[in-house]
């Protein structure tokens, strides 16, 4: 094993972008455009679920389904089909990816009863699972290590903005034409990368070693499981017998994945990388982002629709100015990181993603754009000074020939961390927007009850047909949303201070890592 002082650490090496190809240009374009399309897809529809309710029928279970069902099978497939790009080839893994994803957005707009829309989703989750691994591990094995940094800081700010272009693309296409449009451009844009992917280069695993299945269904089924468990937790109650026996079984799964994946000579994921302190900590780092971010999206879109009155076009331009900062900050940590390590870059990082999410309880029913923007862009640059180090962490810090298992544990961190902060944020704001609202729910007729203490939304419908007494239940019901809002709040900001500690443990410093095992062989030795 070499000493610590032999070598500069993998995750803080200097970045060098002199000398980047047209044909590097290119396959960072492509890789990006690619990402951007199935984390955009994520969010995409959450503007058009009115629409959707109103022209299918769907019930609010089947709703959530059709924004769920992709998050659930994306998550679940991710490590498997970071594993076969690796064995058979990241580009054809890429290009099979984004046909499955353009089939399912396409399935929609020839039939739109509520099932055919979940189905498609699911399958469209299916087609991200392998696009997304793809994306990352090509640039990782296209960009030699001296240019690595740059060009996946660059993924990472795209691919943690690409939230916020959904849901602007969504809304202008709101503002002319109906909810199928969505899934119009969706198709459209995945053909267009699918032709894309045969001008760029490929690559693949050297020593063709067995798949491991038995790694392959654990992991599949501990990611699923418990992404379902939280999934449900909003709507059954976090106590439910159901959530406890989905979660459970989870966590049983991937500790079996585990015990499986330290006996096998070929492993799908060695476990034993979560010891190498860089790795894992980028992992949990990743995960904290996106469990913060996404419950604060989850709120956030709902507060300015229902409490601010925006239309859906304009609550996604406010949202907009969230991708500056993280895209800045996403391109220049790259360089930033091998004077500073990762220590302070993920610990501050947590720590001001919790202040910008604090600052969401100053907002009331009649704050200015300015007021709401403030604790918005405060979180993004907490998200923008560690997202592209956490992913640096993780894909230097893997063997070369395992850029695509890579690849696929930030993604799968991303992805359980999102599912993970939507179920608590929705969680904490129905609870406390049913509390607070109650007042006005013993106050209602017996046929206004059931919607108004539901949601605001089912609230605001009621208010519109109650006459005089409209105004005043509105008012009621929105002073009941901030005040869930605010309890969501505070929770999401607790758990990012609460990580930021952590972060601050157990991320190594300028010269707290030993470099990044190359080999399969030399795990052993990783810290």
């Amino acid at each position: 094993m070499r000493s610590r002082d032999s070598a500069p650490p993998q995750d803080i090496e200097q970045s060098n972008t002199t000398g980047w190809t047209l044909r590097q240009i290119w396959m960072l374009t492509v890789a990006c455009c690619a990402v951007a399309l199935v984390v955009a897809a994520m969010a995409a529809l959450n503007t058009a679920l009115p629409d959707l309710a109103r022209d299918t029928g769907a019930t609010q279970s089947q709703l959530t389904w059709i924004v769920d069902g992709y998050t659930l099978t994306l998550a679940a497939l991710l490590l498997p089909a970071g594993a076969l790009g690796d064995r058979y080839g990241r580009r054809g893994l890429l290009m099979f990816g984004l046909l499955i994803f353009g089939l399912g957005a396409t399935i929609p707009i020839l039939n739109d009863s509520p099932e055919w829309v979940i189905g498609s989703r699911a399958v469209a989750g299916v087609g991200a699972a392998f696009v997304m691994p793809a994306t990352l591990s090509l640039l990782t094995a296209g960009f030699p290590l001296s240019q690595r940094g740059r060009a996946v800081g660059i993924w990472s700010g795209v691919a943690g903005s690409g939230a916020i272009a959904g849901l602007l693309v969504s809304g202008l296409l709101l503002e002319q034409w109906s909810w199928k449009a969505i899934f119009v451009s969706l198709a459209v844009v995945s053909g267009i990368l699918f032709l894309t992917g045969f001008t760029i280069a490929s690559s693949r695993q050297t020593d063709q070693a067995p798949l491991d299945l038995p790694g392959t269904v654990t992991i599949a089924a501990a990611v699923g499981l418990f992404v379902l468990g939280t999934i449900e937790a909003p709507h059954r109650g976090w106590l439910d017998p159901t959530v406890i026996g989905l979660m459970a079984g989870g966590v049983a799964a991937a500790v079996a994945f585990a015990l499986v994946e330290l006996r096998r000579e070929h492993p799908l994921l060695d476990v034993r990388l979560f010891a190498n302190r860089a790795f894992g900590s980028g992992s949990m780092s990743l995960l904290v982002q996106f469990l913060a971010i996404l419950g604060l999206f989850f709120f956030a879109v709902q507060y300015l629709q229902l409490v601010l009155s925006y239309s859906p076009l304009e609550s996604a331009l406010a949202l907009a100015p969230i991708a500056v900062p993280v895209m800045m900050l996403s391109v220049g940590m790259p360089f930033v990181l091998p004077y500073v390590g990762l220590r302070p870059l993920l610990s501050v990082g947590a720590a001001i993603l919790g202040v910008g999410i604090l600052l969401m309880v100053r907002l009331d029913e009649y704050s200015s754009y300015p007021q709401v923007a403030l604790p918005l862009v405060v979180a993004a640059f907490g998200i923008g000074l560690c997202t592209a180090p956490a992913t640096t962490a993780i894909v230097q810090n893997t063997p070369d020939e395992k850029q695509g298992v890579a690849s696929a544990v930030n993604d799968t961190a991303r992805e359980i961390g999102a599912a993970i902060g939507v179920a608590l944020a929705g969680s904490i704001l129905a609870a406390g927007y049913g509390r607070h609202v109650q007042p006005a729910v013993d106050a209602v007729p017996d046929v206004a009850k059931e919607p108004v203490s539901s949601s605001l939304a089912a609230a605001l419908h009621v208010a519109r047909s109650a006459g005089p007494q409209g105004e005043q239940l509105a008012s009621f019901a929105r002073k009941a949303f901030l005040e869930g809002m605010d309890e969501a709040s505070i929770a999401l900001a607790c758990v990012c201070f609460a990580s930021a500690v952590v972060l601050a443990a157990w991320a190594p410093g300028r010269k707290g890592s030993s470099p990044a095992p190359r080999k399969d062989e030399e795990l052993a030795d990783v810290d």
